[in-house]
């Protein structure tokens, strides 16, 4: 018997950027349609459940072995597969290493590429740098948030971290928003938060970009507020808060990281809505009791509630079921909605998917043998 040849597709990171991973609106709209596709169900990620965010492998605080890594911010591999059906239909996995160390080495925190595989039989279409696709995916989804949920003649966004996921964040507010003409950034240190004003200001030169010191100073006024902050978990009440006098009427209000809320404002004066309910049900199931102890972000802290019973479950919304039309976008014009973002590989599955076809239409990347005949068939 014999057996085809397989080769799969290289891409590093300049092929990636040769080949659209910085193209924002089309990033935007290939999650609007992952996140149409996931709610009638056409996907798979990990765990018994197929809602798992992915497989961690963490270090303990001491070894005795030592070669073994020990325990620090941000240190982990991370394994994160899915399968995306509709007009993406592909399956993937998204591995990286992560390290906050990395940064006195020059390197990001993390360090992630991408592998695409054929449905049925498992091979390798591609191995792609994932750094820029992940970055991009990670603000396009707070980027379908914010389409359907900010002012259409939104002008203010605050910033809350002013990180690399602040700002494919802000790019994906200004993409939908076009009328945004003032950003305010809040920070933890002024050489970070400069640095982040000095770039984002020579991409958007008619927006204002105003530093300020303080969380009130950010949130005020502000019709967007994205928050991206790296922050230690395990004591909610050093995660980052937002006081509800002063939020904007009608403001969205984007949480990718920590962000803390009171709990009376969650039960009774705003509304939740998630990327995918199904992900933060498995992490409470996985994670109980106190859940958000771990996983910070405010969706989580109302799935607890949930499980207290001091909130009923049709009080957190799903964004797939507003994007379908099984629920209003807006119950009134004044309403404040908190939108988590928990991240799902089904993201860098639909947007590396797209990627990989327009590299290959355009001829960029590298193609690499995995094998002529493979010498040892199972």
């Amino acid at each position: 018997m014999s057996y085809p040849e397989i080769d799969f597709l290289y891409l590093n990171e300049d092929d990636m950027i040769r080949a659209g991973v910085q193209d924002m609106k089309g990033c935007i709209e290939a999650m609007e349609e992952m996140f149409r596709l996931m709610k009638v169900g056409d996907y798979r990620m990990g765990g018994a459940n197929g809602n798992s965010h992915g497989s961690m492998v963490m270090f303990p605080k001491e070894s005795p072995f030592p070669e073994m890594p020990v325990d620090g911010p941000d240190r982990r591999f991370m394994a994160m597969p899915a399968y995306l059906g509709g007009k993406f239909d592909m399956a993937g996995v998204k591995w990286y290493g992560s390290n906050a160390e990395n940064r006195k080495k020059g390197l990001p925190r993390s360090v992630l590429m991408l592998i695409l595989n054929d449905k049925d039989t498992g091979a390798p279409k591609a191995f792609m740098s994932a750094n820029i696709l992940s970055a991009y995916r990670t603000g396009a989804v707070p980027g379908v948030g914010f389409k359907y949920f900010a002012r259409e003649d939104a002008t203010t966004v605050a910033i809350i971290g002013p990180g690399v996921m602040s700002k494919t964040a802000l790019a994906a507010a200004i993409a939908v928003r076009p009328s945004i003409r003032r950003v305010k950034v809040k920070g933890r240190g002024k050489a970070s938060l400069m640095k982040f004003v000095d770039h984002m200001s020579k991409l958007y030169p008619d927006v204002e970009f105003i530093p300020v010191d303080t969380m009130e100073d950010a949130v005020r006024d502000a019709d967007i507020v994205s928050c991206s902050t790296s922050t230690p978990t395990g004591d909610p009440s050093l995660y980052p808060y937002i006081r509800e006098q002063w939020i904007k009427p009608g403001a969205v209000i984007e949480s990718t990281a920590a962000l803390r809320f009171d709990d009376d404002f969650l039960i009774n004066r705003t509304r939740t809505v998630t990327d995918n309910i199904m992900l933060y049900e498995a992490w409470e199931d996985e994670m109980k009791p106190d859940a958000y102890n771990t996983i910070p972000i405010p969706a989580v802290r109302v799935e607890d509630l949930i499980a207290e019973g001091r909130m009923s479950p049709d009080q957190i919304d799903d964004l797939g079921d507003i994007l379908l039309g099984r629920k209003p976008v807006h119950r009134n014009d004044d309403e404040i909605v908190i939108y988590s973002v928990g991240g799902m590989p089904t993201e860098d599955v639909a947007w590396g998917t797209m990627v990989y076809r327009n590299a290959v239409e355009k001829g960029i990347g590298v193609k690499l043998n995995l094998w002529d005949t493979p010498k040892m068939v199972v």
